[in-house]
């Protein structure tokens, strides 16, 4: 007894039917009769994920099954980013806690351009003075509290939103992939970027610290409507192919879904306010020899000893603003970080931060414009005793004003700098010419003879010397009233 229904067969596809290919011959298996019980068959139900970002922009169709989703993207358009979460941990936490810290970025895709990244953006920065490579639009996002944009990193925002209601935030970048790649004739191929949203939970001290998810899309940002010519492009370019070999590409999507990632390592730390964004302070460096001679427990703690531990090596490049490179040399000390020669500095961190490493390493000093050779002998002195040889002691000048050279005299004789009246040169038959701030500079290059009036009864004795490396010594006797 048979019974006939007017409902398609329902048949389950077996393993040949999940793997077809054009040459092979399927089979159906015979039709389970209706009035036959049948055992209910485990259903494949995906996984929801705690937290899922959307690009609201167009993926490239001229991209294969197998290879990840391209986005294109005009620049300096905002683009809509839409943060969707199943978060059941937020049920745990108190009212005060329920918000979350994410942090969007922009970085190079290929590896070559990540280890450069610096330079890279620093060479940016420069082309173009006062703008951003990534901005948030405020006025467009809707439920983003506490929107902050570092002005130190020009590649990151960061903002505070309830996983609980609904969140957009829409994004610009400003730069474009042919910025970034070497100039041709026409034609470059412009390096890939990626969007990364990192997620944080809040802790009970008022940090965010703990992980809890990280997504990245790969992108290419156009000059405006590039973008718009280019998705044309790659479809019309894909419509040209046959049926069989469009099978092999993605299907046209106007989203584009952030696929999970390992975290960015730089972000990590805790949020600060605005207000604490600032570069460390290092402690007062050595401008010239004469910091050797008045400060010299000062400066020897700048200089990095072989024995220096990796924390004190750490605590050295912070000081000498060299933090940027803390996460680099994390595991090398004192002796591996001075084995370094100059050029293996600069292929590490760029020529500009290279040279000033090795500077740093060597403790070399910056030559100081003009060296002054004092002594407080009198000419007089000098006669009547041929026996003892004069000792003058080093002045360094790296302003050559009337001002620098008054305190630096008063801190070398240690004397209140007030007491020094005035400062005058010895001009013909031996008058009193003023020596002001105007006429400093000029005056003490061509230096024939100075008169300092001091309220003490010292007579000191001046020579001129290596001024811009060279070596030259005119002695002057110098009156005191």
């Amino acid at each position: 007894m048979l019974f006939c229904h007017s409902q398609p067969e329902h048949y389950w596809p077996t393993p040949a039917e999940h793997y077809q290919n054009p040459h092979s011959t399927i089979y159906r298996e015979p039709m389970q009769l209706p009035f036959l019980k049948q055992e209910d068959q485990p259903l494949f139900v995906p996984l929801c994920p705690a937290f899922q970002c959307i690009l609201y922009a167009p993926s490239s169709p001229a991209i294969k099954l197998y290879e990840e989703t391209l986005t294109y993207l005009n620049q300096g358009q905002s683009y809509e980013i839409r943060l969707l979460s199943n978060w059941k941990g937020i049920g745990d936490l108190s009212e005060g806690r329920r918000l979350l810290r994410s942090v969007v970025r922009v970085v190079f895709h290929d590896r070559r351009l990540q280890y450069s990244e610096r330079q890279q953006l620093e060479s940016w920065q420069l082309n173009h003075p006062g703008d951003r490579i990534l901005d948030l639009d405020v006025p467009l996002s809707v439920g983003v509290t506490d929107p902050l944009v570092n002005p130190n990193t020009l590649n990151t925002i960061e903002f505070l939103w309830d996983p609980s209601k609904r969140t957009s935030v829409f994004i610009q970048v400003n730069c474009i992939s042919t910025e970034f790649t070497q100039r041709k004739n026409g034609g470059e191929k412009g390096a890939p970027f990626r969007v990364q949203v990192d997620t944080y939970k809040g802790d009970a001290h008022g940090g965010f610290t703990e992980h809890l998810y990280s997504c990245s899309c790969q992108v290419k940002v156009f000059k405006p409507k590039g973008a718009d010519r280019k998705q044309k492009t790659d479809r019309e370019k894909v419509e040209k192919r046959s049926a069989l070999e469009r099978e092999k590409y993605q299907p046209d999507s106007e989203t584009t879904v952030l696929t999970e990632c390992i975290p960015w390592p730089d972000i990590e730390a805790p949020r600060s306010p605005p207000s604490t964004f600032r570069m460390p302070t290092p402690e007062r460096v050595c401008a010239s020899p004469v910091c050797a001679s008045d400060s010299s427990t000062e400066c020897s703690g700048e200089s990095l000893s072989p024995s220096s531990s990796i924390s004190e090596t750490q605590q050295w490049l912070v000081r000498n603003r060299f933090s940027n490179y803390c996460r680099t040399f994390s595991n090398f000390t004192g002796a591996d970080l001075l084995k370094f020669s100059r050029k293996d500095l600069t292929q590490i961190c760029g020529v500009a931060d290279g040279i000033r490493l090795a500077h740093s390493l060597n403790a070399r000093s910056v030559r100081p414009r003009l060296t002054l050779y004092i002594t407080t002998d009198t000419p007089e002195k000098k006669i009547t005793d041929d026996t003892n040889q004069t000792v003058y002691q080093e002045l360094y000048l790296e302003e050559i004003t009337a001002a620098e050279l008054t305190t630096k005299v008063a801190d070398l004789f240690s004397i209140p700098a007030n007491h020094i009246q005035q400062i005058s040169r010895t001009g013909p038959h031996g008058i009193h010419i003023l020596l002001s701030d105007t006429v400093g500079a000029h005056v003490l290059l061509y230096l024939v003879g100075l008169l300092i009036c001091l309220m003490y009864s010292t007579d000191i004795s001046l020579m001129y010397g290596t001024w811009y490396r060279t070596s030259v010594l005119l002695p002057m006797t110098i009156n005191s009233m």
